[in-house]
């Protein structure tokens, strides 16, 4: 895992890159120091000293913005006390930085942590409020304690940032009833505990040119009608415990209806393009009690099991919960087994360009088309519902190929 650093070294380095700096709404009086070079005669300007803002009251906030504009730069933040689930998950209840009723909310360069249950760090929550971040450092500590949360409609724009997370259930990335949009360009987005995925998405959520990375549970988690895009992005994912017995499944990337009522039915999406995957545990993805869209256009993968598990698990109701996936792959290489369980299906086209290497174990109903300049090397002998395209790149490798039940040659 990539090595730690201080919330103090990663601000410096922020700092020392000279943002713009704004106003602040408990504005004090800061004057920036100009100091003068005997040798050179050149100027240079001091980094500002930061600003702090903290609350210690259970469900209170350092920093409200309440259908307002308002704008904060260099600051610290500092947030401890507790909350209850449902007030502080979907409602912004005790986090340490909270926009809602249309607020319009800029911070840059800021150091925010929090230590507390139920306390995210930054939560933007309802249609029209807007959350705009950049070159600040995020670390929060307890359980239910996500980085950056968004929910009700709300919109989070994040550039440059680091963010660690340390508790259960507090992804990096994190969203919850009623979502919203997410963009983020650039930086480091770390998850920790058990039940912590790099990015969790009951919303629309876009990550561009940064690093995501889960130490415990899934990288990236999608829950129904919702959505994850990669854009270059490098994801590394060490799926090695569980916070529910519903599955005896890991994976890097899932995609589920919970049931729970935090994210709406539909088709769930992943779609990454560039960029690279490394799992370190269990299969690629894991696709249950939805149907899926996933994309896949040149990722670098590094993958040692199953490449796809499309099955009925806990969530759902006995008897339709499987899951429905079309996937995509383009100009991809990828390898690995995967599996359809007889409730589950799997339409999948490898587009010019794509190879995949592995074996297809399906009892349900599972469609593969092979366009020109793709191939299909066997691991094991295969079972799929239709093929079509150009079949000629098919290597049996040794093995057979069943489709519909007839062997192939």
């Amino acid at each position: 895992m990539k090595a730690k650093k201080t919330l103090y070294a990663v601000m410096a380095v922020l700092l020392a890159a000279g943002c713009a700096q704004g106003t602040a709404a408990a504005e004090t009086e800061e004057t920036e120091q100009t100091e003068v070079t005997a040798e050179t005669g050149e100027t240079s300007e001091e980094t500002p000293e930061l600003t702090e803002y903290s609350d210690t009251e259970d469900g209170g906030h350092a920093i409200e913005a309440d259908g307002e504009a308002a704008s904060y730069s260099y600051i610290k933040v500092s947030k401890s006390g507790d909350s209850d689930g449902d007030e502080a998950d979907f409602y912004g209840s005790n986090a340490a930085v909270y926009a809602y009723n249309g607020a319009e909310l800029t911070i840059e360069n800021a150091e925010i942590e929090t230590d507390g249950r139920h306390a995210n760090a930054v939560f933007s929550y309802g249609e029209g409020t807007a959350v705009t971040i950049s070159d600040s450092v995020i670390h929060t500590y307890g359980s239910c304690s996500g980085g950056l949360m968004t929910t009700g409609g709300g919109t989070m724009n994040a550039e440059n940032l680091t963010v660690i997370t340390e508790g259960n259930s507090s992804a990096a990335i994190r969203s919850d009833r009623g979502g919203g949009t997410v963009t983020v360009t650039g930086g480091y987005y770390e998850a920790n505990g058990k039940g912590s995925p790099a990015i969790y998405s009951t919303a629309d959520i876009t990550v561009n040119d940064a690093e995501l990375v889960s130490t415990s549970a899934q990288g990236v988690v999608v829950e129904g009608k919702n959505s994850v895009t990669l854009n270059n992005v490098t994801l590394t994912a060490d799926n090695n415990s569980k916070n529910s017995d519903k599955s005896d499944r890991y994976q890097a990337v899932m995609l589920y209806q919970s049931m729970s009522g935090d994210a709406s039915h539909g088709t769930s999406s992943f779609v990454m393009n560039g960029g690279s995957l490394v799992n370190k545990n269990g299969s690629v993805f894991f696709v249950t009690n939805t149907s899926a869209v996933i994309e896949l256009s040149s990722v670098e993968i590094t993958n040692d099991s199953d490449f796809m598990n499309i099955e009925a698990a806990g969530w759902g109701k006995s008897g339709s919960n499987g899951g429905h996936v079309t996937f995509t792959a383009s100009d991809q290489v990828f390898q690995g087994d995967i599996t359809v369980d007889e409730i589950s299906s799997l339409d999948m086209t490898l587009k010019s360009g794509s190879s995949y290497t592995g074996a297809v174990l399906s009892s349900g109903e599972t469609n593969l088309i092979l366009e020109s300049g793709s191939s299909w090397t066997l691991s094991a002998d295969s079972y799929v519902t239709s093929l079509d395209g150009d079949t000629s790149a098919i290597n049996l490798n040794g093995y057979s190929l069943y489709v519909n039940g007839i062997l192939w040659n």
